[in-house]
């Protein structure tokens, strides 16, 4: 079996992190672009931002809560091919209603939800997926290895798209991410590897019985409860920044948005360092506390960007600093945080209990975007940012008082 050789002779593997190589490159185009292009397309608004972010986490939500069981249901290869053609298919209708002159905020928050709804299934099913892939031995390796190609795309997306938006247009953006999903699709295609055939469950009576599932069986698991709780808290006040960062950036500093692009794109040099120090961390310190000190030293880095003075040269100083030091502590702690889900939980439950982790972290990002741009409307967004700020921290200190600081290693299955 594949699983059995080193990763890096691992073909399969090799397949899959060339597959969301190209498609994370992309999604990060699509994350940037479709917040500038309301915001300069169509002069939205803070609360519209914050309801075009609402909309993705509610999906994210929605999803959640009705495709965990399906995945652990069915082969999860096929589902993340499905999803790949049904973001290009949908991204591709932007540029066409723009060029044919007739976009509007109604269009883009239709498709901002279709591609959430897609890419969460997508993040379950992957989620599910790696470890009969490439083996429990080889999954933090392997989450280390993507978490590494999600930085070099943090890097090069967002300053390519700030690029297309300042040079070209939002459309063209758009359209460029469109074609990452079909790439992706057709390296996901070429995976030789046969998925073993899922267990045949009971299907569940009622469209929440999976996500049900999912969330107890993370509760029951003293070392993965806390990161469930930190999921639910970071969703709320990461949904606040979600909302406000680009209209912070573009109107309160001054950026525009290429220089928006290549500021969001130091963050991925610092995400390129914590794919790095993970695993060294975790042998140093341990995985548990590992975990917890990085999600607060992430709080900290976020507290520098409603510190950022107006000013393209000042502000864009402090911003690059934040995303540096944030994106490197927060890829460590998403890196370890996921290798001790795969590791603990049962496989036949990881497409729920993944479900439950979306569902958890996509319904806490609804309120925030929604409260998050209200706020910034009533306090100005520098406020709001404030207030998300000091949020992020409370989740790792109230991990601090749980079985998660005193685990140093995944224990074998």
């Amino acid at each position: 079996m594949t699983s059995d050789l080193p990763l890096w002779r691992q073909g399969d593997f090799r397949r899959l992190w060339a597959a969301q190589a190209v498609s994370d490159f992309g999604a990060r185009i699509t994350r940037e672009g479709l917040p500038i292009m309301v915001v300069t397309l169509l002069a939205a608004s803070p609360a519209q931002l914050g309801l075009l972010a609402a909309v993705r986490g509610f999906t994210a939500l929605a999803v959640g809560l009705t495709a965990g069981a399906f995945v652990d249901r069915h082969r999860r290869r096929g589902l993340l091919i499905a999803s790949d053609l049904g973001r290009a298919v949908v991204l591709i209708g932007l540029p066409l209603a723009a060029w044919a002159g007739f976009l509007n905020l109604a269009e883009v928050f239709i498709a901002a939800a279709l591609v959430a709804a897609a890419s969460t299934f997508f993040d379950i099913a992957d989620h599910a997926y790696l470890p009969s892939l490439v083996g429990r031995a080889h999954v933090t390796e392997a989450n280390a290895r993507l978490g590494t190609t999600e930085s070099i795309a943090e890097m090069g997306g967002p300053a390519l798209a700030g690029l297309l938006f300042q040079w070209l247009t939002a459309p063209i953006a758009v359209a460029v991410n469109a074609a990452t999903y079909l790439v992706s699709a057709a390296f996901l295609a070429r995976i030789e590897t046969v998925e073993a055939p899922p267990d045949h469950e009971p299907r569940v009576r009622r469209w929440f019985d999976g996500v049900r599932t999912g969330l107890a069986a993370a509760w029951a698991q003293p070392a993965v409860r806390p990161l469930l709780l930190s999921a639910a808290i970071t969703g709320l006040f990461g949904g606040i920044f979600s909302a406000l960062y680009i209209v912070f950036a573009l109107r309160v500093v001054g950026l525009n948005p290429a220089l928006l692009g290549i500021t969001i794109a130091f963050g991925g040099a610092g995400a390129l360092l914590g794919s790095l120090i993970a695993q060294p961390l975790a042998r140093r310190f341990g995985i548990g506390p590992a975990i917890i000190g990085t999600a607060l030293a992430s709080a900290a880095a976020a507290m520098l960007i409603p510190l950022a003075p107006a000013g393209a040269v000042p502000g864009m100083s402090v911003l690059i600093v934040s995303q540096i030091l944030g994106d490197a502590v927060g890829t460590a702690t998403l890196i370890l945080a996921v290798s001790l889900r795969q590791g603990l939980l049962a496989p036949n439950l990881l497409g729920r209990t993944g479900a439950a982790f979306q569902a958890v972290g996509g319904g806490a990002a609804v309120a925030g975007a929604l409260g998050g741009g209200l706020l910034g409307q009533a306090v100005g967004v520098r406020g709001a940012l404030f207030v998300a700020a000091a949020g992020l921290a409370v989740g790792p200190a109230i991990a601090l008082f749980t079985p998660l600081r005193a685990l140093r290693k995944i224990p074998q299955a």
